[in-house]
């Protein structure tokens, strides 16, 4: 298992929660997932950060662990997200029209999964 770029477009928090599960998974065996939220799912950013939230502690993890790339800028602001995202220190990503690009990321090895 080599490099991997999840990206999350989907704001579900069920959806997301297996981002981070999976990411944890990836990392404990060896592998070196990167998670880039992007989409809808960029509204759950400021949520993701209190501490009453059930995904909070995965998100707190992920965090720690330097598997989170960074948030779409584009996506962000148009949901109201970015000075949350700027807030818990996340980086901007708008390599791509403002947007994160997949094409450096398979570029530099990563097999990218969406979710």
């Amino acid at each position: 298992m080599g490099k991997v770029a999840l990206f999350v477009f989907n704001g579900d928090p069920m959806c997301f929660i297996h981002v981070l599960l999976n990411a944890l998974d990836m990392k404990e065996k060896g592998a070196e997932p990167r998670i880039v939220v992007e989409g809808s799912a960029t509204k759950l950013i400021p949520s993701l950060d209190e501490t009453d939230n059930p995904l909070h502690g995965f998100w707190k993890k992920v965090k720690e662990a330097g598997l989170v790339e960074g948030v779409c800028k584009a996506c962000s602001s148009k949901m109201n997200t970015l000075q949350a995202a700027q807030d818990q220190g996340l980086s901007l990503l708008d390599d791509m029209s403002g947007h994160p690009g997949m094409a450096g990321y398979r570029k530099a090895g990563f097999e990218v999964i969406t979710f």
